[in-house]
């Protein structure tokens, strides 16, 4: 097998890595923009409850891209979609399956659903259900012979193929290979109206014996078919291609995938998305795979066996191998802050999805990012594809849809975890775009690493003092090491130009939650406690390099007091001629009244600590939740901005704004007596700039910081990608003469 091209950078520049922009100026350029995000869960019937578990994984249009079904498996339903008006979908009803639905695909008047109904993994069984598009009803069920993955149907409507994996139990003898019954693939041959005419006798063909490893016990994971009807089928575990002539039923070639190298990447059981090692000729073990003319084809090796190169492949139907994207999927998801840090040592972002559609006269590969919960898309130019966008996704996008004939583009997020308040969707993006509105943070590439700047989880800002276009910014205690960020908001998308470890101190761990700059140079830190974590909560003076010089306790009384969410932000303020510090709690300890919670007041020149009190709105969401604080920014005179917010996201979020306080006329009190109360203005609402990306609202706005040429800037937290999607938002609010 020849190597053609291969490339760790894949001639993306810096700019553009970091961008998400193609080589074409920017104004000329076209681009895909979320224009809906539907929740699973709302296509229920009536009376189901909506906190029932759901998916969307796989999903498939009809011919005139109107209507769209993907595969729900823990309700065992084919899910349809009315997309006339791609901008409000609305559910069109479901299909019964009696069995897990594996993969769907649509053809002439039929939709087709992979379904297994196998009573283990040594008796595996399936069917194919060819359901009316029209009338949701099941006109036949095919029998596969197993365990039926992906569904595929060709182009001229002639066959329909389904990968019968068998796949294997990954608890018995460590997943080791073989496990039997062996994998196929399975034909079937439709007529004119696309009905199978062989239901009862399936073609098979057979695929043991073809890959080095496993080669008994093969597992077709996933085919995709070309203009001359010819399929492309990876055997996954095997770390195998193979070319099957649908006509008759014969293998034509067939080759290994090979292994790829992705240098400077994230490789530590740690929380951490920093480039501390590479991964050396990783088998590709690819998953997805399409076609990108009748030629070539791209695979997206997530790897499930022994590897997972962390990248995508192009090849020749020949074997060759024409690009393979190295680092670049790693290097993405660092830089757009999207990287899944807890999985590092394992398979990194793992590529999963890949489809190719032809859009504005050029042909795109989207490769999706199951982990990092994105989509890279590029431009094929028939050597080494050029990068294009980054589209964030949902968590745990799976299938790709490309709608060229009605400018869409389409994924199914299969994550779906009501308890984690996280919820399956189906996202759809429309092209034509003279802009990409996402990212609108990112990171520059790190000299000393070869590799974005890891970052992730951003709770805090402060604005630099001389340079309006600078921000210092901090993360929270999702990753191992307490981060101080530089950012340079001239540029659009903002960079992240810099960082520094925090060191010093004697805590094993601190929380950032809030960052301040110091009259007398370096920093102010809000660091969160928590008891059962062991964390103190703290007020920390650092220096400018990101040394702890002091770590400020709150009053013992109070902390015999405290509960889970502690300190948030924090400012400092010049007031009757002290220079005195203030830092926010986030919600109510168990002395606050019901709907109050404290701001702490430090004078660092006695060390002394005085408190008020802060009315929050009490929860306007259905369905219910808290309501907090998250940010506080001086404005000089006594007068302060903060960030109030609720713990909903999606469409149950019902409070992010920004309010303004004043402490003139008003004396802080020691802890222990009865506090003044604080009196507020709510002065900017934050919901419809955090939903008019279209995706899903988040819960936790956290940063504000007012540059020194009176921009309000605001930022969002995306915990880490862990459990959420890790899109952060990046925002101006206008001019701060809006806090007056």
């Amino acid at each position: 097998m020849r190597v053609l091209r291969t490339s760790l950078l894949g001639g993306i520049s810096v700019a553009m890595l970091a961008a998400g922009l193609s080589a074409a100026n920017a104004s000329e350029a076209k681009f895909f923009k979320r224009i809906a995000t539907m929740p699973v869960y709302e296509t229920l019937a009536e009376g189901v409850d909506r906190k029932s578990e759901t998916v969307a994984e796989i999903i498939a249009a009809s011919e005139d891209g109107k209507t769209l079904a993907f595969t729900d498996g823990p309700q065992e339903a084919i899910v349809f979609l009315d997309a006339a008006n791609p901008a409000q979908p609305k559910p069109a009803g479901r299909t019964a399956l009696g069995g897990e639905p594996t993969s769907v695909a649509i053809s002439g008047n039929y939709t087709f659903a992979g379904v297994n109904t196998s009573e283990s993994y040594t008796a595996p069984s399936g069917y194919v259900a060819v359901i009316n598009t029209a009338t949701k009803q099941i006109s036949a069920k095919c029998d596969v012979k197993g365990q039926p993955d992906s569904v595929a149907v060709s182009k001229d409507g002639k066959f329909l193929t389904i990968a019968i994996e068998n796949e294997r139990d990954e608890d018995l003898n460590d997943g080791a290979l073989p496990q039997m019954p062996a994998g196929f693939l399975t034909i079937f041959d439709l007529d004119q109206n696309g009905m199978p005419k062989n239901c009862d006798t399936v073609r098979i063909v057979e695929m043991t014996g073809l890959a080095a490893e496993g080669g008994d016990d093969p597992e077709p994971e996933f085919a995709s078919i070309n203009g001359n009807n010819q399929a492309v089928v990876t055997l996954q575990e095997n770390n195998h291609l193979a070319i099957v002539d649908l006509a008759s039923g014969k293998i034509t070639s067939h080759f290994s995938a090979g292994t790829a190298t992705a240098q400077n990447v994230p490789v530590r059981k740690a929380r951490a998305s920093d480039a501390s090692g590479s991964k050396i000729d990783i088998p590709r073990e690819p998953d997805a795979v399409a076609w990108i003319d009748d030629n070539r084809f791209v695979t997206a090796n997530e790897g499930d066996y022994k590897g997972g190169s962390r990248g995508f492949t192009i090849w020749n139907k020949d074997g060759a191998i024409e690009f393979d994207s190295g680092n670049q999927m790693e290097h993405l998801g660092m830089s757009h802050g999207h990287y899944p840090a807890k999985r590092a040592h394992k398979k990194g972002t793992e590529p999963e999805g890949v489809t190719v559609g032809k859009f504005g006269g050029e042909t795109l590969i989207f490769v999706n990012s199951e982990r990092g919960n994105f989509v890279a898309v590029y431009r094929d130019t028939g050597t080494e594809p050029e990068f294009v966008q980054f589209l964030p996704t949902h968590i745990g996008p799976e299938g790709l849809l490309a709608i060229p004939s009605r400018n869409l583009f389409v994924v199914a997020n299969e994550k779906d975890n009501v308890k984690d308040k996280v919820r399956a969707h189906v996202g759809l993006y429309e092209f034509g775009a003279t802009s990409a509105e996402y990212p609108q943070l990112v990171s520059n590439i790190d000299p000393e690493t070869n590799a974005p700047i890891g970052w992730g989880a951003i709770s805090g800002m402060v604005a630099d003092k001389t340079d309006a276009n600078k921000l210092y910014a901090v993360s929270d205690s999702f990753y191992d090491n307490a981060r101080i960020f530089t950012l340079d908001v001239s540029k659009q998308p903002v960079e992240i130009t810099g960082h520094m470890d925090l060191t010093g101190g004697t805590a094993k761990k601190y929380d950032l939650e809030g960052i301040a700059l110091r009259k007398d140079g370096g920093f102010w830190l809000a660091s969160e406690g928590n008891a059962k974590k062991e964390m103190e909560h703290f007020l920390l003076q650092a220096s400018a390099h990101g040394v702890i010089e002091k770590e400020i306790k709150l009053p013992e009384s109070l902390i015999a007091q405290a509960k889970r969410f502690s300190l948030e932000g924090v400012t400092e303020f010049e007031m009757n001629g002290k220079t005195l510090v203030a830092v926010a709690v986030q919600r109510e300890w168990n002395d606050d009244p019901k709907g109050m919670t404290k701001i702490g007041i430090y004078n660092p020149a006695d060390e002394s600590w005085g408190f008020v009190h802060y009315p929050l709105d009490a929860p306007r969401s259905a369905a219910g939740g808290w309501v907090g604080l998250s940010e506080i920014t001086s404005l000089g005179n006594g007068k302060f901005a903060v960030v109030e917010r609720d713990n909903k996201g999606g469409k149950e979020a019902a409070i992010k704004q920004v309010t303004v306080i004043s402490l003139e006329g008003v004396t802080p009190a020691p802890h222990g007596i009865e506090l003044p109360v604080l009196t507020k203005k709510v002065t900017l609402d934050l919901l419809p700039a955090m939903s008019a990306t279209n995706g899903w609202t988040p819960d936790k706005v956290e940063g504000l910081a007012i540059t020194k040429d009176g921009r309000i800037l605001i930022s969002t937290d995306n915990d880490g990608v862990d459990d959420a999607n890790g899109e952060t938002l990046f925002f101006s609010m206008g001019d701060a003469t809006q806090l007056n």
